[in-house]
């Protein structure tokens, strides 16, 4: 994670300073830059993911969302292990 971080700190996107509750780490935030990049990404991410969609018709674009949400519950919904049943 540092070595990722120092790269993003290095190209101007993030800043890092010390924690005030705790000396050993770290608060890192995303710099005017980052914001920026941020925003463009996700702009794009969203195209993209529109033209993809736009290939199917509305109801099965609508029974995509559904799979897609059932499928999406199962890493959301916290599990108990063997030990906590």
């Amino acid at each position: 994670m540092s070595k990722r971080i120092d790269r993003l700190e290095r190209a101007g996107l993030v800043t890092r300073r010390r924690s005030a509750s705790d000396g050993r780490g770290r608060v890192v935030a995303l710099t005017a830059a980052g914001r920026e990049l941020i925003d463009e990404a996700f702009t794009e991410h969203m195209r993209n993911e529109r033209r993809l969609l736009d290939c199917l018709p509305p109801e099965e674009a609508a029974q995509l969302e559904s799979l897609l949400a059932t499928w999406l519950a199962c890493f959301e919904t916290p599990r108990r292990d063997d030990a906590g049943r």
